[in-house]
């Protein structure tokens, strides 16, 4: 007799004899050895790696035969599965079937994720996930995906049909789907829909509804020059409406002198407040003004002056009157030179070196011979000084006291302070005029990347590779405010142009804007494919442009967090951003492949 016929004609003799409680003790005891036989089945399932090529074949399968409107959206999917399947692997010990994994399906991702794959390929030891940051960020982050609601559906449909337990418990816990109603999402928008945003799910969509105020500040010395030169327009008209037979008489009276003078003070005009200066502030005229947040310096005659003297001396530019732009090239520096600035007057250059040297080039010195002596600083610092002298050596000021490579270096304002951030945590504020060093800033624990002076000075930014960003001012040796929220290395910091808020480039892949007063992040950018290297403010603050490693320059609108315009190009980093202030908007795109520029 077969096994279950015999079980039935065993119960059968059981109630015809009434021995009930025997027949409801053997039903139980069949139920729980049933019940451990499918525990063991299941259990030797799921310690099985083969489950996970299976079911990630299947789904990969299933995912390109889907209907062409809705298949970019479903192949979304299988990045992040992909790499987990490829993790869990290592996790659970089974090295050889992950190996044969990540090889086998890599070249589906090549395209969008290389330098994420080429990080995670050297991973050879469960060890391994936790020491590297990337696998250990990926484990502990959840992925955010945007689907319309019909290509939701049929994910769902699907994982219900197969019951893949290895492909169900990856996707409940590694990734948040966006669904949206309508019609599916282009292409196009494949970059701006997968991206690590954490563990929460709405995070980056509620910060993004917080208020930003991109305007320029109130009372500024391009507003006030806007303001003289409408009160000069006006005086000119209303010269104009004067009685005609006194004009008549006036050129009569003065002749030729009277007419040499009317073109002095026309030439006069034109240069200090004239229509190429109207035209160089006729873009940020339009942006809206906003009130600082932060107490800002105050600025002395001198310094507004030179502003002024500036803006005088600017020309409209024109196929009749093209710039002047002037390069220099730093020789012998291979593997060297980590950073360069230029102080906005133009007059002096620094350098940054790996050997921990801060180097400052006047340009107004250069070819003239010298010779080098080295001072003494306070902190025990040394700075090496070139003298005149015939030995034919270049003049420049070599500032020592980092311990370890520098990494960023930023003139003031007014170029009479230089900031430098090195790999020993910490960051110097140098004195051009006194060639010394001024303050030690210590806070961060890691190598801080970038330090960046705000636009009307007195305060800076940093980050660092803890993963924040900070703010200090020049008279506290503590950071007055620190942004905490990247996921990885925070690597290149920016500040607004009204000084309200400050944006963080990061290896996360994210670029987050910061409101300097609350420390509160408002915006999360999400879109790069790669480690965002670069970032640079438009003059009227109201867009911002991002670069990363794969050589992808994003145009963002701060209001809304969107995109303008993806700007593709290079192909290799984009290490510097710097936009044309008038009168065009231009990005100036600085990469290993040379530089472009965009209209």
């Amino acid at each position: 007799m077969e096994e279950e016929e015999l079980e039935k004609a065993v119960h059968a003799y059981l109630r015809k004899k009434g021995f009930k409680l025997s027949d409801l003790a053997l039903q139980d005891q069949n139920r729980l050895s049933a019940s451990s036989h499918n525990d063991l089945v299941l259990t030797r399932l799921e310690n099985d790696p083969v489950r996970y090529h299976d079911g990630y074949s299947k789904l990969r399968s299933w995912a390109y035969s889907s209907l062409d409107l809705y298949k970019h959206e479903l192949l979304r999917v299988l990045y992040p599965v992909f790499i987990h399947c490829f993790m869990d692997l290592v996790a659970e010990g089974h090295m050889q079937e992950a190996r044969t994994f990540f090889h086998t399906f890599r070249e589906d991702h090549e395209l969008m994720h290389l330098r994420d794959l080429q990080k995670l390929e050297g991973i050879l030891s469960p060890s391994h996930l936790e020491e590297m940051e990337l696998a250990r960020t990926l484990r502990q982050s959840k992925v955010k995906i945007k689907l319309c609601e019909y290509s939701y559906d049929l994910l769902l449909q699907y994982l219900q049909k197969t019951q893949s337990i290895a492909m169900l418990g990856i996707i409940n816990e590694h990734i948040n789907f966006e669904v949206s109603a309508g019609k599916p999402s282009s292409i196009a928008d494949d970059a701006d829909v997968v991206a690590l945003v954490g563990s929460s799910q709405d995070e980056a969509k509620q910060i993004n509804q917080k208020e930003v105020r991109w305007g320029l500040l109130e009372d500024s010395i391009e507003e006030r020059l806007e303001r003289a030169l409408s009160d000069s327009e006006k005086a000119d008209v209303e010269s104009k409406e004067v009685d005609p037979e006194d004009n008549k008489k006036r050129s009569t009276d003065g002749g030729k002198q009277g007419a040499s003078i009317k073109k002095l003070k026309k030439d006069k005009l034109v240069g200090v407040t004239g229509k190429n200066v109207r035209s160089e502030t006729s873009m940020v005229s339009m942006a809206p003004r906003v009130k600082p947040e932060l107490p800002l310096p105050v600025m002395s005659i001198e310094d507004e002056q030179a502003i002024l003297e500036d803006l005088r001396n600017r020309v409209q530019l024109s196929s009749l009157a093209l710039p002047s732009v002037s390069f220099y090239t730093f020789i012998n520096t291979h593997n060297g030179l980590n950073c360069s600035s230029i102080s906005n007057d133009g007059s002096l250059v620094a350098g940054g070196f790996s050997d921990s040297s801060v180097k400052v080039w006047d340009m107004s010195k250069i070819g003239q011979a010298g010779k080098t002596t080295t001072v003494q600083g306070e902190d025990g610092s040394a700075q090496e000084h070139m003298l005149n002298s015939d030995e034919g050596k270049r003049q420049y000021t070599l500032f020592q006291g980092h311990s370890g490579p520098v990494y960023s270096t930023t003139f003031s304002p007014f170029g009479d302070f230089l900031l430098s951030s090195s790999s020993d945590c910490t960051i110097r504020l140098w004195c051009t005029k006194l060639n010394s060093n001024l303050v030690c800033y210590k806070g961060h624990n890691y190598p801080v990347w970038d330090v960046q002076f705000s636009p009307v000075g007195h305060y800076f930014a940093s980050c660092s590779h803890d993963r924040t960003a900070r703010i200090w001012s020049m008279e506290r040796i503590k950071p007055l405010r620190i942004m905490a929220g990247h996921l990885s290395d925070v690597d290149c910091v920016q500040w607004h142009v009204n000084c309200n808020y400050i944006a963080t480039g990061s290896s996360d892949k994210t670029v987050r804007l910061w409101d300097v007063q609350t420390g509160e992040c408002v915006r999360i950018f999400i879109g790069h494919r790669s480690m965002v290297l670069s970032l640079a403010m438009s003059p009227d603050g109201r867009y911002m442009a991002s670069g990363d490693e794969d050589g992808t320059i994003m145009m963002w609108d701060l209001s809304s967090g969107r995109c303008v315009s993806p700007l593709m190009g290079h192909s290799s980093c984009v290490w510097t951003l710097a936009f044309r202030i008038f009168p065009r908007l231009l990005v100036y795109r600085l990469g290993h492949h040379g530089s472009h520029i965009w209209m």
